[in-house]
């Protein structure tokens, strides 16, 4: 299954692979260095990760130590008391090109790698995670997965206002 979703600038590509695998590109108007800055620096990704749609929830706090053998921590908020986090570790970070980690909410989550490829001025991420199982796959396509449109909508308008070069 490959679908094209529209409404950005760059449609988005989400394409199923074999049982347990899901695959997300995209272009940005920015080069590597400004989209992976989104992705590391705890103050960027917190403006973007968390969807906009979702009512009643709130990103409270995201911790992100991105560097090979570093941890993450993003900690959600629903209602006055109840919080759930998610977490994991980062198993390969090369600054520019790619992030991989893992998704340890519970046991045998997915592993997720991200690329960022330089397509002259601009980047094309892809987003790719492995499942444990096809209904591990099925149940984030219900949850977390069905939210990355419109989380890579919100990067894609953070990155319009950071601009498209490296910051020097």
């Amino acid at each position: 299954m490959n679908e094209q979703l529209d409404g950005m600038p760059n449609p988005i590509s989400v394409e199923r692979i074999g049982d347990r695998e899901l695959a997300i590109t995209q272009i940005f108007d920015a080069v590597p260095e400004i989209v992976y800055e989104a992705w590391s620096q705890a103050e960027l990704f917190r403006r973007w990760w968390f969807p906009r749609s979702a009512t009643g929830i709130s990103l409270e706090s995201c911790e992100l130590d991105v560097r090979s053998g570093g941890t993450y921590r993003l900690e959600f908020r629903f209602g006055p008391s109840d919080t759930m986090a998610f977490h994991g570790r980062y198993l390969e970070v090369v600054p520019n090109e790619r992030i991989v980690w893992t998704n340890d909410e519970e046991e045998g989550g997915a592993v997720t790698t991200v690329t960022f490829a330089a397509q002259d001025t601009k980047t094309r991420l892809n987003f790719h995670e492995i499942y444990p199982s096809l209904q591990a796959r099925e149940e984030a396509m219900e949850g977390s997965a069905a939210a990355l449109p419109e989380q890579l909508m919100q990067l894609n308008e953070l990155l319009a206002g950071l601009g498209s070069q490296p910051r020097t």
